[in-house]
């Protein structure tokens, strides 16, 4: 036999040795099972209603704004007050997406979109609504809600918009 031959055959038998010679962890101890009591929740569980249908019936409306303007309008007030109620209700996380019209540099709206979401928040939590139940983000003037270059379609870009989060 060849030198290298033995060579292998040693190292093969030592981490076969190593191998035979590690310890098996003890086997758990058998868990008890609790009582069926005719429930899809395990005993001490409590059910929560899931997220998604929280949101089924909550239903947000956009608020709108004058141009180049971030402060809430009087008519949006009270569409603002019923998003608070429901968020209060609901208890989900939203975030409120800030949007601009197409007039104004990028960096401009996306800007103008920035404080737009972050007055409604601030409306809302004063509403009420607790600050953890909301995220702002801007998207400017990239997601328009109305294609067109002119009032009829601005004024539907100039928004703050909810989305579940």
């Amino acid at each position: 036999m060849t030198k290298r031959f033995i060579a292998l055959t040693a190292a093969t038998f030592g981490l076969l040795f190593l191998v035979a010679c590690q310890t098996t962890p003890e086997p758990a101890e058998p868990v008890e099972e609790a009582p069926d009591t005719g429930s899809e929740f395990s005993q001490g569980e409590t059910p929560v209603e899931p997220v998604r249908d929280r949101l089924a019936d909550l239903r947000l409306v956009a608020a709108y704004f004058d141009y180049d303007r971030s402060e809430i309008r009087d008519d949006m007030r009270d569409v603002l007050k019923a998003n608070a109620e429901g968020l209060k209700e609901a208890g989900v996380v939203v975030v409120i997406e800030g949007h601009a019209d197409e007039r104004g540099s990028e960096e401009y709206n996306l800007a103008l979109g920035e404080r737009r979401a972050e007055s409604v928040r601030r409306y809302l939590s004063a509403l009420g609504v607790d600050d953890s139940q909301m995220r702002i983000v801007s998207y400017g003037e990239s997601k328009p809600a109305a294609m067109g270059h002119d009032e009829s379609a601005w004024r539907l870009n100039r928004r703050a918009e909810f989305r579940a989060r």
